[in-house]
């Protein structure tokens, strides 16, 4: 019996001339997702709105020239705003400070690429799910905070500054200073992007539902001449565009311990993101290629370094993008190449129509971008996994809240290594693997002794990646005091690998734990004798 063998897309000028019609389609309808999207989260960021188009221009055309994941989309991230509204605001405020934030992101991308010549792209298996999950939650919080007052036309004035905190405690005074006109368009924009999932007509699936948002916004804007009517704060501004390019980056406050600060946070956050993008990326794609994490990091090092130099945003491998861009039907990494040209075209064409885009509309796709971060479902998906990963998950989104995402992250981390140790591992097993091999018979034995967790995870599969694939292998963890939801989970991987690619590969001894939940992938914990 024949087996269907899919062929995986060339790369490179081959890979254009074979693939181009669906990548160009593809490349089209992800502009049309990005346009909005990328001037909304430079709003967001305190940075000029046609900064964050920049931003994905750069991402797109100069970004996929480089060896990167095939399917990702790079440009600017929901996910950052936090960082780089508050870059911004402790640097002066949006009128310079995002050029000194700029400065940051180009000292950040120097870093990003030492770490992909350094091979640090494994790094991103040391977070456990919950924390990462966590701080994406918290995220999306603090994005759904910042955006309401934008959503109900507010003067920018009665919330600057505001804590998330703060701003949350504040809806009902934000509701009644609302300027309705500008409100009902951002509400109605809220609704088609929460209705337009739902609807299950195959051709309607394939318009992006930011582009329905602006199919409304922009008449509106003309019938209720809402230029001439409401407050400039009210519409998007992009201005000179082309006037504004240039080496906008300013280091001067270069020698301070608040620009290392934050240098830390966007190589940490925008690291991380970008490689957990680029994995769940890699798990949609069709024809199951494998990304190098090490040179897909040092590409979106680059990028950022341009970007940085020229006033734009922070690029990662953005997932809702990302995302789209496979369920669209892409080939290559030329349908980032040519979203990247649709937006290029859109800054020498298009202005004056942007400009007639409410700033209302903008925050209703950001306050949807947050909603998916911190959707009711992360909650229940955490809670099944174990009651110890919702308290680790919810201590980094608290902390992150109060304080910010670095002292989140930690925080969680910290809480995390608490519970291994109340479990049992010792001190001395956090960091380090402990494990005996028997190789006979074609037959190599792993015993996994002491604990299997996020903590020593790195050196673990350092080891399992050196193992002769052509023999069986035996993962043993009779004697495994604890293993954790995130070793599981490599485990579990692992295996569907090997397996795929028909190698044997077995795990035993799991019969010997109790599990914490009633998850696949709960943490196990070995039974007293």
């Amino acid at each position: 019996m024949s087996q269907h063998i899919q062929l995986i897309p060339e790369n490179g000028i081959l890979g254009l001339k074979n693939n181009w019609k669906s990548d160009i389609v593809s490349g089209f309808l992800v502009f049309l997702l990005a346009l909005p999207l990328s001037l909304g989260i430079a709003k967001a960021s305190g940075f000029p709105a046609s900064m964050g188009v920049l931003s994905a221009i750069i991402g797109g055309v100069l970004v996929s020239q480089f060896k990167v994941s095939a399917l990702t989309i790079k440009g600017p991230a929901a996910g950052l705003i936090t960082i780089c509204s508050s870059a911004v605001l402790e640097f002066g405020g949006e009128s310079e400070g995002w050029k000194i934030v700029a400065s940051i992101i180009v000292i950040s991308s120097i870093l990003q690429i030492l770490f992909g010549f350094l091979k640090f792209g494994s790094l991103s298996d040391f977070f456990p799910y919950s924390t990462i999950h966590g701080m994406l939650a918290a995220i999306g919080l603090i994005i759904i905070a910042k955006q309401f007052p934008v959503l109900m036309g507010d003067n920018p004035l009665l919330y600057k500054g505001e804590s998330p905190v703060e701003l949350i405690m504040d809806i009902p005074r934000f509701v009644l200073h609302a300027h309705w006109h500008i409100a009902v368009i951002g509400v109605l924009g809220l609704f088609i992007m929460f209705i337009t999932p739902l609807i299950k007509i195959k051709w309607f699936k394939k318009v992006p539902a930011p582009m329905l948002v602006l199919l409304v916004a922009v008449p509106l804007t003309f019938i209720w001449h809402i230029k001439q009517t409401e407050p400039s704060y009210s519409l998007v501004s992009i201005g000179d565009f082309w006037g504004n390019i240039g080496l906008n980056a300013n280091f001067s406050y270069i020698s301070t311990f608040a620009f290392w600060k934050y240098v830390i946070m966007f190589v940490f956050v925008g690291s991380l993101e970008s490689l957990l993008t680029v994995k769940a990326t890699d798990h949609l794609d069709p024809y199951k290629r494998k990304s190098d994490y090490n040179a897909d990091l040092k590409a979106q090092g680059v990028g950022n370094f341009v970007s940085g130099f020229l006033g734009g945003l922070p690029m990662i491998s953005e997932v809702v993008r990302s995302s789209a861009n496979v369920g669209f039907g892409a080939k290559t990494k030329w349908s980032n190449f040519f979203q990247g040209v649709f937006l290029l075209l859109a800054m020498l064409l298009m202005i004056p129509i942007i400009e007639m885009i409410p700033n209302s509309a903008l925050a209703a796709m950001l306050i949807y971008a947050g909603y998916r971060l911190a959707a009711p479902k992360e909650f229940i998906n955490v809670y099944k996994i174990g009651k110890e990963q919702l308290l680790i998950f919810l201590t980094t989104i608290i902390i992150t809240l109060l304080e910010d995402l670095l002292l989140g992250v930690c925080a969680g981390i910290i809480v995390k290594l608490l519970f291994h140790l109340y479990y049992g591992v010792s001190v001395k097993t956090l960091f380090k693997s402990y494990y005996t091999v028997e190789e006979k018979d074609k037959i190599i034995t792993v015993k996994i002794l002491e604990s299997a967790i996020f903590s020593n995870l790195i050196s673990f599969k350092k080891f399992f990646m050196g193992l002769d694939a052509e023999k069986e292998i035996i993962v043993d963890f009779s004697q495994t005091k604890l293993i954790d939801h995130s070793f599981l989970e490599f485990i579990h991987h692992l295996q569907h690998e090997q397996e795929a690619n028909n190698k044997k590969f077995r795990v035993k001894g799991l019969e010997h734990h109790k599990k914490l939940s009633k998850h696949p992938f709960s943490t196990c914990v070995l039974k007293k004798k």
